[in-house]
């Protein structure tokens, strides 16, 4: 069967909320993939850094197959066999006393929400119904009711209200901003991205992070990091607050946590903010699940026992400067850490980059816009110096297109 065909099924049997390129994908590894037609493709978006393990790695794929003749599901009515190892391999290696497991990263965003408000209530003091959390603008948590309450994003929250209160939105990268708003006692918690990925990889000035954790702490208040795109080696480091040497008082994981297999999510925070939270009061039916600990433990192993950051660190300072040399007057910026990186076009007509994406496809590479004239170019961690090679050359081969439209 051809791909029109498949594409025709979705398009009547699902929902329409979402526009895919007219790609139908049958089969991937690393960080290569084919569509139906047996065509092969250099993958730069990698499920949105769900993949950064590159797809299908056998370490993964062994750990899920074995696990799941075993057991797949208790509920958390019963210990299990497999969480416990899950929870203290994560926790010591991140740093935490604690681990709460989730599915989704929309879950994680909730669950630490949560964590915060009655963090606030329980130890701040502050008033039931009061606590403020504090996020960014263009900012990109997910899609759940609650989320899209505080989103700037008109295509997230237009039309599904009544939205949910208790959040306020200064500007990323603004420390006056965030300052100011502290120093109302009756915020429990800042909540943002070390690197605004959805909005087109949006990277915060040299220090920001650093000055958010030393505000946080000063006002006793929260610092909540969204790194359910940006850690597990994606921008050169286990989390892209490395960097800075930042540890906050939340972590939020996704995506990569399960090496693009299953839904994975977990909230790592200290007993002081964890422990807040008694039995019957948060939980899920899946989150924790046995099949789930074996697999984000399997990934966490291969990202550390390969060393993904340092190979997402050198390929990402390759490719940027290959990048940079590409002449053509519409780039506007080439801009990013590790493999977390994206190209600004700048050209008149709005349609450009989804343009250049689809040359891209019809070349041989899948890369997808964000908010109209970003290209976000996200390859998995384990690409090597000939496929950057190649993705260059491809993306070098496709920008002439800007010039006819």
């Amino acid at each position: 069967m051809q791909s029109s065909y498949f594409i025709k099924l979705e398009e009547k049997y699902g929902a329409h909320n979402y526009h895919p390129l007219p790609v139908v994908i049958a089969k991937a590894s690393g960080c290569e993939m084919w569509d139906v037609e047996g065509k092969k493709y250099y993958d730069f978006l990698s499920g949105y850094s769900a993949v950064n393990q590159g797809h299908c790695h056998p370490k993964i794929i062994d750990a899920l197959i074995e696990q799941a003749g075993e057991l797949t599901l208790t509920s958390r009515a019963f210990y299990n066999d497999k969480l416990g190892s899950f929870e203290k391999y994560i926790t010591e290696l991140l740093g935490f006393d604690k681990m709460l497991p989730m599915n989704t990263g929309a879950e994680a965003v909730e669950t630490a929400i949560k964590l915060a408000r009655r963090w606030a209530y329980v130890k701040k003091g502050i008033e039931e119904n009061k606590a403020k959390i504090i996020v960014c603008s263009e900012n990109f948590h997910g899609r759940t009711s609650t989320i899209v309450s505080f989103s700037t994003d008109p295509s997230s929250y237009n039309q599904f209200g009544p939205y949910m209160p208790g959040f306020e939105v200064i500007p990323y990268n603004d420390v006056k901003a965030l300052e100011e708003k502290l120093k109302d006692n009756n915020v429990a918690a800042f909540l943002f991205e070390p690197i605004q990925g959805e909005a087109g990889i949006i990277m915060p000035d040299q220090g920001y992070l650093t000055k958010v954790s030393s505000l946080c702490s000063s006002y006793n208040v929260l610092m909540m990091a969204d790194e359910i795109q940006t850690g597990l080696c994606r921008t050169g480091r286990m989390m892209a607050c490395d960097h800075e040497h930042v540890k906050p008082d939340l972590l939020l994981l996704g995506k990569a946590l399960s090496g693009g297999t299953m839904p994975i999510s977990a909230v790592l925070a200290n007993d002081e903010v964890m422990l807040t939270i008694k039995p019957g009061e948060h939980g899920s039916t899946f989150g924790g699940n046995p099949l789930a600990s074996v697999v984000a433990m399997a990934s966490l192993k291969v990202l550390v026992e390969e060393n993904m950051a340092d190979n997402a660190e050198k390929m990402g300072t390759l490719f940027r400067e290959k990048l940079g040399r590409l002449p053509s007057p519409f780039i506007r910026e080439i801009r990013g850490k590790g493999l977390m990186n994206a190209i600004e076009i700048n050209h008149p007509n709005p349609q450009a980059a989804w343009k250049l994406c689809e040359t891209f496809m019809q070349k041989g590479l899948l890369a997808k816009p964000t908010h109209g004239d970003k290209i976000r170019l996200t390859p998995p961690l384990v690409i090597n110096e000939a496929q950057i090679n190649e993705a260059v050359d491809i993306i070098r081969q496709s920008l002439p297109i800007l010039e006819t439209l």
